[in-house]
């Protein structure tokens, strides 16, 4: 999934402030069970990845690695990471069903 079409939709998040952005603050979301999605980029050590999957699977909390980039996620959020956890249903489910039609296709 290319992060291009959830693109607008992580802006808002961030401006609501339901984005923790970052290894530690997405760890810090999926441990006090605020966190509804991880996104991972492409280019994430396979540590970093090791240890948010671990965390993530504790809490069952869905991840979805892109094929962006950490540079292209930060031309698009504004900041350089790997990891982006998405802290609202609403957000989380728009996403996940960006992605399923980014998928698809048709």
């Amino acid at each position: 999934m290319r992060i291009d079409k959830a693109a607008g939709l992580l802006t808002m998040c961030r401006r609501a402030g339901k984005l923790a952005m970052g290894f530690d603050a997405a760890k810090e979301a999926i441990l006090k069970g605020r966190a509804e999605l991880i996104l991972l980029s492409s280019d994430i050590s396979s540590k970093t990845e090791k240890e948010v999957r671990f965390y993530s699977d504790k809490k069952n909390v869905p991840i979805i690695k892109t094929d962006s980039s950490m540079e292209e996620l930060e031309y698009h959020i504004g900041k350089k990471v790997g990891i982006l956890a998405v802290c609202d249903k609403g957000f989380a489910g728009k996403t996940k069903e960006l992605c399923s039609a980014d998928a698809d296709p048709s």
